[in-house]
């Protein structure tokens, strides 16, 4: 994976290959960006511009022996962490660690380019109705394989994936080697929800922040991946949100269902909450606890964004409001309820029920709390 391949962080990539360049190669380094914006590719680029043997305009060549390795996955100084769990048909009292997945995780991605979702690698590895996690027993063989000397590379390098899936009692484990590292030693933590993290964790981490992906970026893709009309790729690219993964599903029409979905869901809950039916909030939350863990956190994702763009059509931004259809007619309707006086709260009982869902919240109680709050916050302005 080179920088070159990545998706809209040609900043972000120069930031650090600088880095590189004067010497400040921090030991420990916390990406953070959502699953679309390429947090995870980026990690790895970064791990192959460094282990590179002839580094060329900022960017690794591609060609060596050690770029090569570590494209396919495949360096022995350079291990990978990830959340998993006991898969189908495999006994419960095994103690599953992320080696027994290389082959899916490589498999994946190869297939994605990086670009996948948690839920997405569950499904890989067949643990679909289960959390993965990041065990005890894994930050044991953390410790384990960084305490050989390495084989071939500069930097003995341990990427972890999703480190908020750690226990406590694992995160503290490899506290230690985070503050004290063997000498050459360098840890790539790829987070998309940080404050799920130990303070003392963040605290040892030089963060890099991996942004969401410019319009402009996505607007290109979506005319790449065959969207002719410039309005709808323009209005793609917005929808998306500088997610690329959104994107994609956007472009491949695998999103409308699921949309028209979450939208019917949105109107019932806002009709509801501005004429104060709370009896109906309740059984409307037991219908949304009903969802699956990746619907519910689309659902979220989805109210955010038709609050943000009743928000523009309130403050008579039109322009830059990317709405049409039946989302444009009930969203200008109910702009009058949303203004600054609510929007950011409102947001922030989304944020919170996403956390909550994400962290394996009960969803009864979740979705309950979540649309009583919101009831609470709907008025006319």
């Amino acid at each position: 994976m080179q920088f070159k391949e990545i998706t809209g962080q040609q900043e972000t990539a120069a930031k650090l290959v600088q880095g590189v360049t004067r010497g400040r190669i921090s030991h420990a380094q916390l990406f953070i960006g959502g699953e679309g914006v390429g947090a995870l590719p980026l990690a790895i680029a970064y791990a192959q511009y460094l282990n590179c043997t002839d580094r060329r305009d900022g960017d690794s060549c591609g060609q060596c022996p050690s770029c090569r390795q570590i494209a396919q996955l495949a360096h022995p100084d350079v291990h990978f962490v990830f959340p998993v769990n006991t898969p189908k048909g495999k006994s419960s009292g095994e103690k599953p660690l992320s080696d027994a997945f290389l082959s899916q995780w490589r498999r994946l991605f190869e297939k994605t380019g990086g670009y996948f979702s948690e839920p997405m690698w569950y499904s890989a590895i067949e643990i679909d109705n289960k959390q993965g996690n990041i065990s005890t027993f894994e930050a044991d063989e953390i410790i384990r394989k960084l305490s050989f000397k390495s084989f071939e590379a500069d930097y003995k390098t341990m990427l972890i994936w999703l480190p908020e899936a750690m226990n406590e009692e694992a995160a503290n484990k490899i506290l230690k080697i985070l503050e004290e590292p063997w000498e050459k030693t360098l840890f790539l933590l790829v987070s998309e929800q940080p404050d799920r993290l130990l303070p003392t964790i963040i605290s040892r981490t030089q963060e890099v922040a991996v942004p969401r992906i410019a319009p402009d970026v996505l607007e290109r893709v979506a005319r790449e991946r065959g969207i002719a009309d410039p309005v709808k790729a323009r209005n793609m690219a917005r929808l998306a949100g500088g997610d690329l993964l959104v994107l994609k599903h956007l472009v491949a029409g695998e999103s409308d269902a699921l949309r028209k979905e979450n939208f019917d869901l949105f109107c019932g809950l806002m009709r509801l909450s501005y004429n104060d039916k709370h009896l109906e909030l309740v059984a409307w939350a037991e219908d949304a606890a009903q969802l699956s863990r990746e619907q519910q956190r689309a659902f979220l994702r989805d109210a955010a964004r038709l609050l943000r763009e009743s928000y523009m059509l309130h403050a008579g931004i039109n322009e830059v409001c990317y709405l049409w259809g039946e989302e444009l007619a009930f969203c200008t309707k109910f702009a009058p309820f949303i203004g600054s006086q609510n929007i950011e709260p409102l947001i922030g009982e989304i944020e919170s029920a996403l956390a909550q869902i994400s962290q394996n919240g009960n969803p009864t109680i979740v979705f309950t709390h979540f649309a009583l709050a919101v009831s609470k916050m709907i008025k006319r302005l």
